[in-house]
């Protein structure tokens, strides 16, 4: 079967950047501009438009240097206006050579915005045109709110695409602006366009305002266009544009009669890339690029995956340069947690392995987030506390810290079956709390471990709000020992810790 080749523009650089807060900087867009073309390939890139300021101008023009010397200058495109060649100077001066003309796709826009007749815009886009073939700027034509003027105003439309058969240019573009196509209209509109205007070279511009926009280039793609308008992250004004990485996963997984050279491997780097230098985090759970998208959480899935794959789909993560992960929490099956042990090098018994699941979906209960990175301190934990009889019990703590007021603690600790209580306040809540614990144990007369050494860790390479680990190291009769904690909260930790060292004194006495 032969492939029909569809050309992908990336308007992320200008139409993108009206997101809401968003401006690239020249070395932003210069940088980006070389990754888009040279990394992930897209066919054509669309950075600024003309007249905006001087940033966007100087931005511009560091493209197109760049660009002419790699000789991907044609590939690079400004948005341009009918304004008697205003726009074209600005390219000129800039060094850009392709201009997307922006003119009124519907009667309502000519109307009430131009306030002029169809044969006055045409007459004057015609000027703008001529002088471009005059400069040897390319020239492309975007009929601005298409799709509401094929809604109301076919008539005008259909005036205007006859018009353009006449007129020097490469493509027509068509942009459903204000997002308000159904894929059902999608498809009916560009094929009607596409059968009565066989010659043209047609690109459609979707938006997201319903979130239909990836349906609506399916549809587009069906009807037979030639090319598509995307921007990385789905950027773009309101609820954004189609989205780069969900149009190519897809084209290339639903529709095998359409062939594109985007690099797929590319598209995770380049999402981060934009969202690191717009400040504009990336969902989650958004398709293809979001941090969720390729983590099994449910323990059976995990099962799944061991046995034939069962929840596996055509997105691989290794497409785009990812992996597939397993996430630990309360749903985590064993499953889960010996996937990501495999990846770390580790192995349990199955009693331990019932041991640390247990402590996981502990966590979990909590609303606490547990990563690969933590595992390995909770196996300290988990495994470390079952080394010793445990027959002192920190059975209950108020601890209170307030402004102006020094820190106090109530400690209620069973002691060989018998429970204890004492107060007592401190430099901090931990103090207050071992100070608390050396009333109790100098009521029974009994020494406790001097504190050597405290020192608190979050696992390495975490993004976990959910562990940190506290180290104590305590003296008792000259001989050091290390105990440790895990918890959320780093006090709490601490009195885990101070838990297992209060077992290991009383099993020495």
């Amino acid at each position: 079967m032969t492939k029909r080749s569809i050309e992908i523009m990336d308007t992320t650089l200008r139409d993108g950047e009206q997101t809401s807060g968003v401006s690239f900087t020249a070395s932003e867009k210069l940088t980006l501009a070389r990754l888009l073309l040279q990394e992930l390939r897209v066919d054509r890139i669309e950075v600024a438009s003309a007249r905006v300021s001087e940033g966007e101008f100087n931005s511009v023009r560091e493209i197109t240097s760049w660009a002419r010397d790699e000789g991907l200058l044609g590939k690079v495109e400004v948005l341009s206006f009918v304004d008697g060649g205003a726009s074209l100077e600005w390219m000129e001066k800039s060094g850009a050579r392709v201009q997307n003309l922006l003119t009124k796709g519907s009667l309502n826009h000519l109307k009430y915005q131009l306030k002029k007749k169809p044969s006055e815009h045409f007459k004057d886009i015609a000027k703008v045109l001529e002088q471009a073939k005059e400069m040897g700027i390319t020239s492309n034509i975007y009929l601005e709110d298409w799709s509401n003027g094929m809604r109301n105003s076919e008539d005008y439309v259909f005036e205007y695409l006859d018009f353009l058969k006449s007129q020097p240019i490469k493509r027509v573009l068509l942009p459903d602006t204000l997002g308000v196509l159904t894929p059902g209209e999608t498809f009916e509109y560009l094929d009607r366009i596409v059968k009565r205007y066989p010659d043209f070279h047609i690109d459609f511009h979707g938006h997201n305002d319903y979130d239909l926009s990836v349906a609506n280039v399916m549809q587009a793609l069906r009807a037979g266009v030639n090319g598509l308008h995307l921007t990385v992250n789905g950027m773009g004004e309101r609820a954004g544009n189609a989205p780069l990485a969900s149009v190519v996963a897809v084209i290339n997984d639903f529709m095998p009669e359409i062939a594109i050279g985007v690099h797929e491997k590319s598209l995770f780097k380049v999402s981060k890339l934009v969202s690191a230098f717009t400040g504009i985090g990336i969902p989650s759970n958004k398709p293809i690029v979001g941090d969720n998208v390729f983590t099994q959480t449910a323990g059976i899935h995990a099962d799944g995956d061991n046995k034939k794959n069962l929840y596996f789909n055509d997105l691989m993560p290794e497409r785009f340069g990812r992996k597939r992960k397993y996430a630990l929490g309360k749903t985590s099956g064993k499953a889960n947690i010996q996937k990501n042990l495999q990846e770390l090098g580790l192995s349990l018994s199955d009693e331990e392995l019932k041991m640390v699941t247990a402590r996981i979906i502990e966590l979990g209960d909590k609303k606490q987030r547990v990563t690969q990175e933590d595992l390995p301190y909770i196996i300290s934990d988990v495994l470390g506390t079952g080394s010793v009889p445990q027959n002192v019990f920190i059975r209950s703590y108020v601890l209170t810290h307030a402004k102006g007021l020094q820190p106090s603690t109530t400690v209620a600790v069973e002691i060989e079956e018998k429970l204890y209580e004492e107060n007592a306040q401190g430099d901090g809540q931990f103090d207050a709390f071992m100070n608390a614990l050396r009333k109790v144990y100098s009521g029974l007369k009994r020494p406790l471990p001097t504190l050597v050494d405290y020192a608190v860790r979050i696992p390495p390479g975490s993004n976990s709000d959910a562990l940190c680990e506290t180290v104590i190291t305590w003296r008792d009769n000259q001989k050091e020992f290390t105990t440790r904690g895990l918890d959320s909260d780093q006090t709490v930790s601490a009195i885990k810790a101070t838990e297992k060292m209060l077992n290991i004194a009383n099993l020495a006495n």
